[in-house]
């Protein structure tokens, strides 16, 4: 419950601060917020609970639950830093951009609005993406894209679907994010894990899974991974390869962040792959809008025809106006413009955050990742436990994750708390880092 609870303490407070959620205004309803964030019912009761005992909310019985009017001097409120959120800075995204190409998508699909289109995607995007790959060290023709309604809609239907190898095992991350170990469970299967760190993978580990444990496919964020904010090394991802095709395991990569690598000579394991059996997926949503639910999936050939029908079986197509947005943005340049500046503001964004944690957290405290802006983990010292320190921290108004549920139960660590700084400003970075440094000074004692 834990993440979704603090998320939803963080958007209220967000909408209050930002005046999207005034004085007296109604907040949406425990029923529509369970919807939009995935979770319980009572998970967002609790939140609400927590809202109110901090006299931010009220509720009136049988009409739902309202916003607290203040006084306060927008200058005297306490800053709020918001390391959970792991989405793309709205400040910087392009929505006027955005909605030109929604109302131009409008006028030239409005004949395929009236029908259903083909389950993959529409054929022109998928022209358009198949180039747009390339930039990326991606080839592959367009009759091998499917285009998804968002990466995790690909994620899931892989893991339904038989693959040529007749393996049923999937082998994890560990950590790795917790709505892909939701996906897994979910369907009575049990996920084989194998740990990253900021050292890399254990290969020879991996090639004992693989030899040894029926895989079906190996599923891996190869840069910028969730939580650790990882990416392996050109070498790694040939020798995954490697074993990939040696033990007849495939990889499902999931390249969600690789628009924001900033460096030129780092390529994706598909561009190593000559045997068909990596499996390529890329997301839109942490560089555009997230609720565009838009995706993509690059697939071999032996997984074409039951692919596309599982997809025409889960949603019939992905809606024609949000995919020819999205072409009429790629294809005009606008996307390639917006990228360049995103990977300069999530580098200079990484840069402050590691210079922040040299500077303010303890010696006996470590950290990976940050380079792209988006994922970091801080690993406790000692006997410290993270659920601990997030609690102690939202008294102080930051707000980290406790990285606990993305571990399996037999790799799981309970001292990880994951930052995101991709929507906190570069003045308050520093200023958190600071205050979880000070955190983990206060707490350590009581370990003694």
């Amino acid at each position: 419950m834990g993440n979704k609870y603090d998320e939803i303490i963080v958007e209220i407070q967000s909408r209050l601060d930002d005046k999207r959620l005034k004085a007296g205004g109604k907040l949406p309803s425990i029923r529509r917020f369970a919807k939009e964030f995935n979770c319980s019912i009572n998970t967002v009761m609790k939140a609400y609970s927590e809202l109110e005992k901090a006299h931010l909310i009220y509720s009136v019985p049988k009409s739902g639950y309202f916003a607290v009017g203040t006084d306060m001097p927008k200058k005297q409120k306490p800053m709020i830093i918001d390391f959970v959120s792991a989405g793309p800075d709205k400040s910087k995204m392009p929505y006027r951009d955005y909605q030109h190409c929604m109302n131009q998508a409008i006028e030239l699909y409005k004949e395929e609005m009236f029908q259903y289109s083909h389950p993959l995607g529409l054929p022109s995007l998928r022209q358009q993406l198949s180039a747009q790959l390339q930039d990326l060290q991606v080839f592959a023709p367009p009759e091998r894209i499917a285009v998804v309604s968002g990466s995790q809609q690909a994620l899931d239907l892989l893991v339904s679907l038989p693959f040529p190898n007749n393996k049923n095992g999937i082998c994890v991350e560990q950590p790795t994010h917790f709505s892909f170990i939701d996906s897994i469970t979910s369907r009575g299967l049990k996920p084989i894990g194998i740990e990253v760190n900021q050292k890399g993978i254990d290969l020879n580990y991996l090639e004992k899974v693989f030899r040894e444990r029926n895989i079906k496919f190996f599923y891996t964020v190869s840069r910028f991974q969730n939580p650790t904010g990882c990416s392996y090394s050109n070498q790694e991802k040939k020798d995954m390869v490697d074993l990939a095709q040696k033990y007849d395991v495939y990889i499902v990569e999931d390249d969600y962040m690789g628009d924001l690598d900033t460096r030129k000579k780092a390529h994706p394991m598909f561009a190593y792959d000559s045997s068909g059996r990596v499996i390529y997926t890329k997301s839109f949503s942490k560089v555009l809008l997230p609720g565009l639910r838009l995706g993509l999936a690059v697939l071999p050939e032996a997984l074409m025809k039951s692919f596309t029908q599982a997809k025409f079986a889960a949603d019939v197509h992905t809606p024609v106006l949000t995919q020819g947005a999205l072409e009429i943005y790629l294809s005009s340049g606008m996307f390639k413009a917006h990228i360049e500046k995103l990977r300069r503001q999530y580098k200079k964004k990484g840069s402050i955050l590691k210079k922040a944690y040299l500077e303010h957290l303890p010696p006996n405290t470590s950290f990976t990742g940050g380079d792209s802006g988006f994922y970091s983990t801080v690993v406790l010292p000692g006997r410290m436990k993270a659920k601990h320190l997030v609690k102690h921290l939202q008294k102080k108004n930051v707000f980290v994750q406790d990285a606990a549920p993305m571990y399996l139960p037999e790799y799981l660590k309970e001292n990880r708390i994951r930052l995101s700084v991709s929507q906190v400003e570069d003045r308050k970075i520093a200023v958190g880092v600071k205050k979880i440094g000070d955190g983990i000074r206060a707490l350590a004692h009581s370990y003694l």
